[in-house]
């Protein structure tokens, strides 16, 4: 997922540059209007869980290895903004110390996992709750919701590739998209687990998640 340098054009990486820099200031913005004393510290402990879990390799088929992304669950434990503010930083101090994606490319890396992974789990979740109401349904949503997300960020990296002329649009965007559906279930059901592990274990620590999705 994270695209390195080389592959983008200089279009692209422009225009998800300037989208990414000021998705960020936006969401810089809206945390620091709702962030207290119980939200400090568990937006750095979702930091610090993310950054040590897109660490962690699982395969994704033949020589196709993946990671974590961390947007769905980001999203419905801390809400969108926040989990894109917290996402965006991840993805910027993998880049600068881990070479993790490259230096032009970051905006683009952003805007596909931050942005397009986090808001797209996020409407998911709120769609799914909203339609079904019912408590045991969460789960549901939580898995729906994630899985969307890693498709909707891949889609969205098939896409900027295609348009750098990496590759034949529909060809590329559909091995991409493909690559990421397994690595989409696995995910889906890691957030699964540990958002049933919070809400079981210290849901008072998440305020986001107890309250009505908007």
């Amino acid at each position: 997922m994270h695209i390195p340098d080389g592959l983008l054009h200089p279009a692209v990486i422009a225009a998800t540059g300037v989208v990414s820099a000021g998705g960020l200031s936006l969401a810089l913005k809206k945390t620091r209007e709702s962030l207290d004393d119980t939200t400090v510290p568990t937006v750095g402990i979702m930091a610090a869980f993310l950054f040590v879990a897109q660490m962690l390799q699982f395969p994704a088929g033949p020589g196709v290895s993946g990671h974590l992304l961390g947007g769905a669950l980001s999203a419905i434990l801390l809400g969108p903004w926040t989990a894109s503010l917290v996402l965006g930083t991840v993805l910027i101090i993998q880049c600068f110390v881990f070479q993790d994606g490259g230096l032009l490319a970051l905006g683009a890396n952003i805007f596909n996992m931050a942005f397009v992974g986090v808001f797209s789990a996020y409407m998911c979740y709120v769609f799914l709750k909203t339609l079904f109401p019912a408590e045991r349904a969460g789960g549901i949503a939580v898995f729906i919701a994630t899985f969307v997300s890693v498709i909707m960020a891949s889609a969205a990296a098939g896409i900027e590739l295609g348009v750098s002329g990496v590759f034949q649009m529909k060809a590329g965007f559909l091995m991409i998209v493909g690559v990421h559906i397994p690595i989409g279930i696995a995910e889906a059901l890691i957030t699964f687990l540990v958002v049933s592990f919070v809400l079981k274990t210290c849901p008072e620590y998440f305020t986001f998640l107890r309250k009505k999705p908007v």
